[in-house]
Protein backbone atom coordinates (compact mmCIF):
# COMPACT_ATOMS: atom_id res chain seq x y z
CA UNK A 1 0.00 0.00 0.00
CA UNK A 2 1.40 3.54 -1.22
CA UNK A 3 0.26 6.58 1.04
CA UNK A 4 -0.42 10.24 -0.48
CA UNK A 5 2.71 12.19 0.56
CA UNK A 6 0.87 14.00 3.10
CA UNK A 7 -0.34 10.75 5.13
CA UNK A 8 3.43 10.07 5.13
CA UNK A 9 4.36 13.07 6.05
CA UNK A 10 1.65 13.33 9.05
CA UNK A 11 3.00 9.75 10.30
CA UNK A 12 6.76 11.04 9.74
CA UNK A 13 5.33 14.24 12.36
CA UNK A 14 3.93 12.10 14.97
CA UNK A 15 7.28 10.66 15.29
CA UNK A 16 8.94 13.74 15.26
CA UNK A 17 6.95 14.74 18.09
CA UNK A 18 7.84 11.67 19.64
CA UNK A 19 11.25 12.32 19.58
CA UNK A 20 11.24 15.75 20.74
CA UNK A 21 9.81 14.07 23.70
CA UNK A 22 12.73 11.74 24.27
CA UNK A 23 15.72 14.02 23.59
CA UNK A 24 15.75 15.67 26.84
CA UNK A 25 17.56 18.38 25.77
CA UNK A 26 16.40 21.73 25.28
CA UNK A 27 16.50 23.51 21.59
CA UNK A 28 19.15 26.10 21.23
CA UNK A 29 18.33 29.60 22.12
CA UNK A 30 20.22 30.77 18.72
CA UNK A 31 19.63 29.66 15.27
CA UNK A 32 23.19 27.86 13.66
CA UNK A 33 25.42 29.15 11.21
CA UNK A 34 25.78 27.32 8.12
CA UNK A 35 29.24 26.40 9.09
CA UNK A 36 27.88 24.45 12.11
CA UNK A 37 28.93 20.77 10.36
CA UNK A 38 30.26 19.45 14.12
CA UNK A 39 26.64 21.05 15.65
CA UNK A 40 24.98 18.36 13.19
CA UNK A 41 27.38 15.61 14.29
CA UNK A 42 26.62 16.07 17.94
CA UNK A 43 23.02 15.88 17.18
CA UNK A 44 22.81 12.02 16.29
CA UNK A 45 21.43 9.57 17.58
CA UNK A 46 23.00 6.27 18.38
CA UNK A 47 23.08 3.28 16.47
CA UNK A 48 21.48 0.07 18.52
CA UNK A 49 19.90 -3.37 18.75
CA UNK A 50 16.53 -2.35 17.02
CA UNK A 51 18.16 -0.23 13.85
CA UNK A 52 20.80 -3.24 13.26
CA UNK A 53 18.24 -5.74 13.40
CA UNK A 54 16.84 -4.10 9.84
CA UNK A 55 17.37 -5.96 6.55
CA UNK A 56 17.68 -3.50 3.28
CA UNK A 57 17.68 -4.61 0.17
CA UNK A 58 17.79 -2.37 -2.56
CA UNK A 59 20.44 0.41 -3.40
CA UNK A 60 20.51 4.10 -2.18
CA UNK A 61 18.63 6.60 -4.22
CA UNK A 62 16.18 3.66 -5.08
CA UNK A 63 12.86 2.89 -3.18
CA UNK A 64 13.97 -0.15 -0.41
CA UNK A 65 12.40 -3.29 0.91
CA UNK A 66 13.19 -3.58 4.84
CA UNK A 67 12.79 -6.93 6.83
CA UNK A 68 13.22 -8.05 10.13
CA UNK A 69 11.79 -10.26 13.18
CA UNK A 70 8.07 -8.87 14.23
CA UNK A 71 7.19 -7.42 16.72
CA UNK A 72 10.59 -5.73 16.51
CA UNK A 73 11.11 -4.54 20.00
CA UNK A 74 12.05 -0.96 20.27
CA UNK A 75 12.81 1.55 23.40
CA UNK A 76 14.13 4.39 22.03
CA UNK A 77 15.31 6.31 18.76
CA UNK A 78 17.88 4.83 17.17
CA UNK A 79 19.39 5.14 13.73
CA UNK A 80 22.84 2.92 11.63
CA UNK A 81 23.96 3.73 8.27
CA UNK A 82 23.41 1.47 6.29
CA UNK A 83 25.52 2.84 2.98
CA UNK A 84 27.44 6.01 3.41
CA UNK A 85 27.52 8.20 0.48
CA UNK A 86 30.28 9.44 -1.49
CA UNK A 87 28.96 13.13 -1.52
CA UNK A 88 29.58 15.81 0.44
CA UNK A 89 28.60 16.28 4.17
CA UNK A 90 25.67 18.46 5.26
CA UNK A 91 25.57 20.86 7.17
CA UNK A 92 23.34 23.11 9.55
CA UNK A 93 21.01 25.37 7.49
CA UNK A 94 21.49 23.83 4.22
CA UNK A 95 17.87 22.47 2.71
CA UNK A 96 18.82 18.93 2.15
CA UNK A 97 16.57 16.27 -0.05
CA UNK A 98 15.48 13.48 1.14
CA UNK A 99 13.10 9.66 0.60
CA UNK A 100 12.34 7.31 2.76
CA UNK A 101 10.43 3.96 3.18
CA UNK A 102 8.23 3.72 6.32
CA UNK A 103 7.30 0.21 7.83
CA UNK A 104 5.14 -0.91 11.27
CA UNK A 105 7.60 -2.54 13.53
CA UNK A 106 4.58 -4.62 14.78
CA UNK A 107 3.51 -5.80 11.83
CA UNK A 108 6.37 -5.44 9.61
CA UNK A 109 3.99 -3.70 7.14
CA UNK A 110 5.08 -1.23 4.66
CA UNK A 111 3.64 1.87 5.31
CA UNK A 112 4.38 3.98 2.58
CA UNK A 113 7.44 4.97 -0.27
CA UNK A 114 8.03 8.94 -0.93
CA UNK A 115 10.42 10.87 -2.57
CA UNK A 116 12.40 9.07 -5.34
CA UNK A 117 10.11 10.40 -7.98
CA UNK A 118 10.27 14.43 -8.55
CA UNK A 119 7.52 16.46 -7.31
CA UNK A 120 7.08 14.29 -4.32
CA UNK A 121 8.96 16.07 -0.91
CA UNK A 122 10.01 19.20 -0.38
CA UNK A 123 13.75 19.64 0.68
CA UNK A 124 13.93 20.41 4.47
CA UNK A 125 16.31 22.68 5.82
CA UNK A 126 18.11 20.86 8.25
CA UNK A 127 19.24 22.36 12.19
CA UNK A 128 21.10 20.72 14.55
CA UNK A 129 17.56 20.58 17.01
CA UNK A 130 15.64 19.01 13.90
CA UNK A 131 14.52 15.65 13.68
CA UNK A 132 16.59 15.07 10.62
CA UNK A 133 19.56 16.21 12.24
CA UNK A 134 18.95 13.39 15.28
CA UNK A 135 18.81 10.47 12.26
CA UNK A 136 20.93 11.84 9.80
CA UNK A 137 23.70 13.85 11.61
CA UNK A 138 26.54 15.21 9.29
CA UNK A 139 25.31 12.39 6.86
CA UNK A 140 27.41 12.85 3.30
CA UNK A 141 25.46 12.92 0.69
CA UNK A 142 23.88 9.34 -0.91
CA UNK A 143 23.85 7.82 2.66
CA UNK A 144 21.14 5.68 3.69
CA UNK A 145 20.06 5.16 7.40
CA UNK A 146 17.38 2.66 8.85
CA UNK A 147 16.02 4.96 11.97
CA UNK A 148 13.70 2.99 14.59
CA UNK A 149 10.85 5.00 16.35
CA UNK A 150 9.64 3.54 19.51
CA UNK A 151 5.74 3.63 20.45
CA UNK A 152 4.31 7.06 21.07
CA UNK A 153 0.79 8.39 22.06
CA UNK A 154 -0.90 10.65 18.80
CA UNK A 155 -2.26 14.22 19.23
CA UNK A 156 -5.40 12.02 19.78
CA UNK A 157 -4.50 10.38 22.70
CA UNK A 158 -4.08 6.82 20.79
CA UNK A 159 -1.04 5.27 20.90
CA UNK A 160 1.11 5.33 17.62
CA UNK A 161 2.95 1.87 17.41
CA UNK A 162 6.64 1.80 16.58
CA UNK A 163 7.85 2.41 13.01
CA UNK A 164 11.18 1.33 10.69
CA UNK A 165 12.22 4.35 8.52
CA UNK A 166 15.02 3.80 5.80
CA UNK A 167 16.08 7.41 4.61
CA UNK A 168 18.08 7.83 1.92
CA UNK A 169 19.95 11.57 1.64
CA UNK A 170 19.80 11.95 -2.27
CA UNK A 171 20.94 15.85 -2.27
CA UNK A 172 21.48 19.30 -1.44
CA UNK A 173 19.03 22.30 -2.79
CA UNK A 174 20.62 25.41 -3.43
CA UNK A 175 19.09 28.25 -1.51
CA UNK A 176 18.49 30.86 -4.36
CA UNK A 177 17.85 29.74 -8.18
CA UNK A 178 20.53 28.47 -9.96
CA UNK A 179 19.06 28.65 -13.97
CA UNK A 180 20.42 29.65 -16.68
CA UNK A 181 20.73 33.55 -16.85
CA UNK A 182 18.69 35.00 -19.91
CA UNK A 183 18.52 38.64 -20.91
CA UNK A 184 16.55 41.28 -19.20
CA UNK A 185 13.57 42.33 -21.23
CA UNK A 186 13.93 46.23 -21.96
CA UNK A 187 11.91 48.84 -19.64
CA UNK A 188 11.47 46.24 -16.67
CA UNK A 189 13.05 46.66 -13.51
CA UNK A 190 16.79 45.99 -13.20
CA UNK A 191 17.78 43.11 -10.84
CA UNK A 192 21.20 42.56 -8.93
CA UNK A 193 22.16 39.52 -6.99
CA UNK A 194 24.69 39.66 -4.14
CA UNK A 195 27.15 36.59 -3.74
CA UNK A 196 24.52 34.43 -1.86
CA UNK A 197 21.86 35.13 -4.26
CA UNK A 198 19.68 38.14 -2.19
CA UNK A 199 18.12 40.44 -5.41
CA UNK A 200 18.18 44.22 -5.18
CA UNK A 201 15.43 45.69 -7.08
CA UNK A 202 15.66 49.05 -9.36
CA UNK A 203 12.62 50.28 -10.82
CA UNK A 204 12.54 51.78 -13.94
CA UNK A 205 11.52 55.88 -14.30
CA UNK A 206 8.15 54.69 -15.85
CA UNK A 207 4.33 54.81 -15.08
CA UNK A 208 3.25 51.40 -13.33
CA UNK A 209 2.17 48.58 -15.76
CA UNK A 210 -1.52 48.16 -16.07
CA UNK A 211 -1.32 44.58 -16.66
CA UNK A 212 0.65 41.59 -14.77
CA UNK A 213 4.14 41.11 -16.49
CA UNK A 214 6.54 37.78 -15.91
CA UNK A 215 9.21 37.46 -17.04
CA UNK A 216 12.36 34.90 -16.67
CA UNK A 217 15.78 36.02 -15.25
CA UNK A 218 17.01 32.56 -14.83
CA UNK A 219 15.59 29.09 -16.62
CA UNK A 220 15.95 26.30 -14.50
CA UNK A 221 16.13 22.31 -15.42
CA UNK A 222 13.57 20.91 -13.04
CA UNK A 223 10.18 19.85 -12.34
CA UNK A 224 7.37 22.04 -14.15
CA UNK A 225 5.29 23.79 -11.39
CA UNK A 226 1.76 22.81 -11.66
CA UNK A 227 -1.21 24.42 -10.37
CA UNK A 228 -2.16 23.49 -6.81
CA UNK A 229 1.40 22.19 -6.12
CA UNK A 230 3.23 23.55 -3.30
CA UNK A 231 6.32 25.77 -3.66
CA UNK A 232 9.59 26.27 -2.19
CA UNK A 233 10.90 29.56 -2.55
CA UNK A 234 12.75 33.03 -1.66
CA UNK A 235 11.41 35.84 -2.89
CA UNK A 236 11.72 39.80 -2.78
CA UNK A 237 9.06 42.48 -3.00
CA UNK A 238 9.29 46.16 -3.33
CA UNK A 239 6.40 48.98 -3.65
CA UNK A 240 6.93 50.71 -7.07
CA UNK A 241 5.31 53.52 -5.58
CA UNK A 242 8.75 54.40 -3.56
CA UNK A 243 10.65 50.93 -4.66
CA UNK A 244 10.68 49.98 -0.81
CA UNK A 245 10.92 46.60 0.46
CA UNK A 246 8.23 45.77 1.86
CA UNK A 247 8.87 41.68 2.27
CA UNK A 248 11.89 39.35 1.75
CA UNK A 249 12.28 35.66 2.88
CA UNK A 250 16.14 36.72 2.29
CA UNK A 251 15.57 38.91 5.11
CA UNK A 252 13.52 36.64 7.29
CA UNK A 253 16.10 33.90 7.47
CA UNK A 254 15.35 31.44 4.99
CA UNK A 255 12.68 30.22 2.12
CA UNK A 256 8.86 29.91 2.40
CA UNK A 257 6.02 27.61 1.33
CA UNK A 258 2.95 28.03 0.08
CA UNK A 259 0.44 26.43 -2.48
CA UNK A 260 0.37 28.31 -5.78
CA UNK A 261 -3.55 28.91 -5.76
CA UNK A 262 -3.80 29.80 -2.27
CA UNK A 263 -2.12 33.54 -3.03
CA UNK A 264 -2.60 36.31 -4.91
CA UNK A 265 -3.25 35.81 -8.49
CA UNK A 266 0.08 37.61 -9.98
CA UNK A 267 1.93 35.25 -7.70
CA UNK A 268 -0.03 32.41 -9.31
CA UNK A 269 0.55 33.49 -12.60
CA UNK A 270 4.14 33.77 -12.22
CA UNK A 271 4.89 30.74 -11.07
CA UNK A 272 2.45 28.16 -12.50
CA UNK A 273 4.51 26.74 -15.84
CA UNK A 274 7.66 27.86 -14.52
CA UNK A 275 11.07 25.05 -13.97
CA UNK A 276 12.64 24.90 -10.85
CA UNK A 277 15.49 26.67 -10.63
CA UNK A 278 14.03 29.12 -12.66
CA UNK A 279 14.21 33.15 -11.30
CA UNK A 280 11.21 35.29 -12.00
CA UNK A 281 10.41 38.93 -12.22
CA UNK A 282 7.14 39.55 -11.82
CA UNK A 283 5.10 43.25 -11.66
CA UNK A 284 1.01 42.94 -10.50
CA UNK A 285 -0.93 45.96 -10.71
CA UNK A 286 -3.36 46.25 -7.69
CA UNK A 287 -5.92 44.19 -9.34
CA UNK A 288 -3.70 40.93 -9.44
CA UNK A 289 -2.35 41.66 -5.83
CA UNK A 290 -4.32 42.93 -2.97
CA UNK A 291 -6.37 45.23 -4.82
CA UNK A 292 -9.37 43.49 -3.09
CA UNK A 293 -8.22 43.24 0.38
CA UNK A 294 -10.20 45.75 1.73
CA UNK A 295 -8.27 48.25 4.20
CA UNK A 296 -4.76 45.91 3.41
CA UNK A 297 -1.80 48.76 3.39
CA UNK A 298 -0.58 47.10 0.14
CA UNK A 299 -4.42 47.60 -1.81
CA UNK A 300 -3.36 49.98 -3.91
CA UNK A 301 0.37 49.13 -4.65
CA UNK A 302 1.54 48.41 -7.99
CA UNK A 303 4.37 45.20 -6.82
CA UNK A 304 7.51 43.98 -8.20
CA UNK A 305 8.74 40.91 -7.08
CA UNK A 306 11.69 38.43 -7.88
CA UNK A 307 11.36 34.78 -6.89
CA UNK A 308 13.55 31.84 -6.60
CA UNK A 309 11.79 28.49 -7.43
CA UNK A 310 13.52 26.38 -5.39
CA UNK A 311 11.35 22.94 -5.33
CA UNK A 312 8.16 21.93 -6.13
CA UNK A 313 5.38 19.35 -4.59
CA UNK A 314 2.78 18.01 -6.44
CA UNK A 315 -0.44 17.97 -5.03
CA UNK A 316 -0.79 13.98 -3.95
CA UNK A 317 -3.29 11.72 -7.03
CA UNK A 318 -6.63 11.12 -5.16
CA UNK A 319 -7.42 7.72 -3.78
Amino acid sequence: MRLRSTALLSTLAVTAIALAGCSGEPAPESSPSASAAGDLCGAAVGSGAASEAVTVEGEPGEASTATFEKPLEITELQSTVVAEGEGEPIEAGQLIEYAMSAYDATTGEELGVIGYEEGQLLPQQITPESVFAQILGCATVGTRVVSTFPASQGQDGSEVPGQVYVFDLTGVTPSAAWGDPQEPVGGEPTVELADDGEPTITLPDAEAPSETQVSELKVGDGDTVESGDQVLVQYTGVKWSDGSVFDSSWVNGAPTAFVTNQVVPGFTKALEGQTVGSQVLVTMPPADGYGSSEGHELQDETLTFVVDILATQHPAPAQ
